[in-house]
């Protein structure tokens, strides 16, 4: 038996639960490992809340979270890691626990925390699909909605990096960061649109919703064309005929992950986390973030 994390009901954060469950066995390919930390995802809120059901269904009792890293500690047959090897990746059930499988564990460079590494792996593939399925040239101009969250703050990076014009919508406490970051950051709110045109003159050509909030209608009118929008975040994306990418395991890009390590390894991103908890405080972790009391990536120390 090892320490997990686990809810057996829909609802606030008091429903996670420090429980004893029993120690997952890798199969074939598989690798166990030892959780050096979990990351904290949105999306581990709604899920707890009740609100996915009809995308995750779950299975009570439940242990959360996939975005792990740590050390391998034992292997299945044909596992691509071994014994001792400090790996990341996505936990095939419940990353919020002492021990994870990883069905494709990736190399975690020895420069990158733990902490760090399992912060990026759902941030940094949802930045980069989004951007791959935009397919933005270098010298045009992207709007990136949300620039100062998790998401759009890699989403920025890599853009900038790509020699795409970024303009990102951003509260006023993120300006600057934004700004840092390669991006021209304007205040997201009334008059969001009247801004990025002053900042884009000469027009937006494609935009990445990952804030969610009711953007998408004045985003295909700036784009002038709803093939050139695409959200993770907004539910009435059907209404604009605009592309919802994430649902689909088959539309992930995991060959994201060691590319965006690598970069993490020689100073090319920047992921920073705001506040490590230890596992048993993870109630206290989703009240923080449902409150928006913590800023950057939470992760949770088994």
């Amino acid at each position: 038996m090892s320490t997990a994390i686990t809810f057996s009901e829909y609802g606030g954060p008091d429903v996670l639960t420090l429980s004893q469950v029993a120690t997952p066995e890798p199969g074939p390919g598989q690798v166990r490992i030892r959780v050096r930390a979990a990351a904290v995802n949105p999306i581990d809120l709604r899920i707890r809340a009740g609100l996915m059901q009809g995308v995750f269904p779950v299975t009570f009792p439940m242990v959360p979270g996939w975005d792990v890293a740590g050390v391998v500690d034992r292997t299945g047959e044909g596992a691509s890691a071994s014994v001792g090897d400090e790996v990341f990746g996505v936990a095939s059930v419940g990353g919020y626990s002492a021990y994870a499988l990883l069905d494709r564990p990736f190399t975690k460079p020895a420069i990158v925390p733990f902490e760090t590494a399992a912060a990026m792996v759902t941030v940094g593939e949802a930045a980069y699909r989004a951007l791959r399925h935009l397919g933005v040239q270098p010298g045009r101009t992207l709007l990136i909605h949300g620039a100062g969250g998790s998401v759009g703050s890699i989403a920025v990076q890599l853009a900038a990096a790509r020699g795409i014009a970024v303009v990102g919508t951003a509260a006023e406490q993120d300006v600057e960061r934004v700004n840092g970051l390669g991006a021209t950051a304007v205040l997201y709110g009334e008059g969001w649109v009247e801004r990025v045109e002053a900042a884009a003159p000469d027009g937006v050509h494609a935009v990445f919703d990952a804030s969610g909030a009711g953007v998408l209608a004045d985003s295909v009118a700036l784009a002038g064309d709803a093939g050139r929008v695409i959200t993770i975040a907004d539910p009435s994306f059907a209404e604009h005929g605009v592309r919802f990418t994430g649902m689909d395991p088959a539309d992930r890009s995991p060959e994201a992950l060691p590319h965006l390590a690598d970069l993490l390894a020689g100073g090319g991103l920047d992921v920073p986390v705001g506040r490590a908890y230890p596992l048993a405080d993870a109630a206290r972790a989703h009240a923080d973030l449902e409150a928006r009391r913590s800023h950057g990536k939470v992760v949770l120390l088994p």
